[in-house]
């Protein structure tokens, strides 16, 4: 006995676009994020030394030992939480609602530039910053640019 196909849906409606592009920028930033979250958590100090450089990761790391346990349960709680921003962004990874990844990027991208508008209002002041703020700063705007990517790509597929 042969089943018979389902009916097509109305022409007014066009189908969501199933993209993969969403699933892959997430579990990059995911991954980056988890990465990054785990060094600050456990490994300050070489979290310091990739981003800085080893002259200023110990002036980072603070010179009396109140400073430093001060410094290291704020690095701590600061990597949980970039932590659970990896974990956060791969559960949002398997939304298929093209809608949703519209809304989420364009949050995405409008936080990754505040966090460059931070870093150069505030960061650059900071002495044992200021060297790396530029660097970082073209990091946050490549993040961003790739949820622009992402957006530009789904308005061409839902409008093509």
């Amino acid at each position: 006995m042969a089943t018979s196909p389902p009916p097509p849906k109305s022409p007014s409606e066009p189908p969501p676009p199933l993209s993969s592009a969403f699933t892959v920028i997430c579990v990059l930033h995911s991954l980056l994020a988890l990465f990054c979250g785990s060094l600050m958590m456990f490994h300050a100090r070489a979290f310091y030394s990739l981003g800085h450089g080893t002259d200023a990761a110990d002036r980072l790391l603070g010179s009396t030992a109140q400073d430093r346990l001060l410094i290291r349960t704020s690095d701590s709680f600061a990597g949980l939480l970039l932590f659970a921003i990896g974990l956060l962004l791969l559960m949002v990874s398997n939304i298929k609602d093209p809608e949703f990844q519209d809304f989420f990027a364009k949050g995405c991208t409008a936080l990754h530039v505040i966090v460059a508008a931070w870093r150069v209002s505030f960061e650059r002041r900071v002495e044992d910053l200021a060297g790396d703020c530029l660097r970082q700063t073209v990091g946050d705007f490549l993040l961003a640019l790739s949820w622009v990517l992402f957006v530009v790509y789904s308005w061409k597929e839902k409008y093509d």
